[in-house]
């Protein structure tokens, strides 16, 4: 017990030294570009225009990798850049970025990176290519960087098996215009190459019929535009745990129709996979109920982060859809002015 706790204080006085290496005048550098990726952030979801949106993510990449290339930058956390899901695990090897850019009024693509944490405080970046419209059958593969299927990350659980990381994403994707999906995607690291692999035999799906179970790449739901869903990890029970669904128009090849009808399925980490319990409990746990939201001086509407800096999946999807109606409102025609004379 001495040994583990020594280890631990160790370990966090390493990580303290690695965080005093970011110079206060890079840091004060940093600040300065944080205000400007903040207003391209904004500015790829909102703009009236998709030349705009683009234009604006065009530099808002740019100016971020800008950034990330300060020395020891991964240290900063560039908090006031709301629209940017920005997620480490337990161990804090890496950080993984996931943010979305409006493309039309049905799609939005799915941005993000991973930042590796290196010892120099040099700048170790795999930039991740969403390939998710390009793909049919996106359970049945193992992917990597350059294939991607696109998610904004709200959280990360950490597993180990066989002396081996898994990291656990689960993220959500505004999929078309009238449904959502959410997503547990396996992430690990190549022993070789160190590059992000994404997906694997790790989830064991039992059926809602009386087939075997069988093993997928990744799992996810996908459910009506305008539900609400509970898709997140209880740290009490260790078990990732979501809404039952069912379709509200006994449509079940529609998921589109679908909607949560009060049960919660989960998934327990058992032998290094995720093996799916088909009914878990009745109640939503407390750690799942909203909580208001606190993050700088933004409005409690306005932030997806929860009082412990936590990406909020409720408030995400409720951002996606408020991005949705604000950006239809803007492209609303003006009435025209009636009448004569000089109006």
């Amino acid at each position: 017990m001495k040994t583990l706790f020594l280890l631990f204080i160790s370990v966090m006085c390493a990580l303290g030294s690695m965080a005093q290496k970011l110079k206060a005048a890079d840091r004060k550098q940093l600040q300065v570009r944080e205000d400007s990726l903040k207003a391209y952030a904004d500015s790829m979801i909102n703009a009236r225009s998709a030349g705009k949106r683009f234009l604006s993510d065009s530099n808002f990449v740019r100016s971020f990798v800008r950034a990330l290339k300060t020395p020891y930058s991964f240290d900063y956390p560039f908090d006031s850049v709301t629209s940017v899901s920005m997620l480490y695990p337990a161990d804090s090897t890496f950080r993984i970025m996931t943010w979305q850019l409006k493309k039309d009024e049905y799609m939005y693509l799915q941005k993000g990176a991973i930042q590796m944490r290196t010892t120099d405080g040099s700048l170790r970046l795999f930039p991740l290519f969403d390939a998710s419209m390009f793909t049919a059958k996106p359970i049945d593969s193992v992917r990597s960087r350059k294939n991607w299927i696109g998610a904004i990350y709200y959280k990360v659980i950490q597993k180990e098996w066989q002396g081996r990381k898994y990291y656990t994403l689960l993220g959500f994707d505004g999929f078309t215009v009238s449904s959502n999906r959410k997503w547990m995607e396996v992430l690990s690291f190549d022993p070789q190459s160190g590059e992000p692999v994404f997906g694997g035999p790790y989830f064991v799906v039992s059926p809602d019929s009386a087939k075997k179970s069988q093993v997928q790449n990744r799992f996810s739901i996908e459910y009506k535009k305008e539900a609400s869903t509970t898709f997140n990890y209880s740290e009490d029970k260790d078990m990732v745990i979501f809404d039952h669904l069912i379709s509200e128009s006994d449509e079940p090849n529609r998921p589109e129709t679908f909607i949560p009808d009060g049960d919660f399925e989960g998934f327990q980490w058992k032998d290094g996979k995720w093996v799916q319990i088909k009914k878990v409990f009745t109640e939503v746990p407390d750690e799942f109920k909203n909580v208001d939201p606190l993050l700088g001086n933004a409005p409690a509407d306005d932030a997806i982060r929860d009082k412990e800096g936590n990406i909020d999946e409720k408030k995400l999807e409720e951002r996606s859809r408020k991005n949705d109606e604000k950006s239809r409102e803007k492209v609303k025609p003006k009435p025209k002015k009636t009448g004569g004379g000089n109006q």
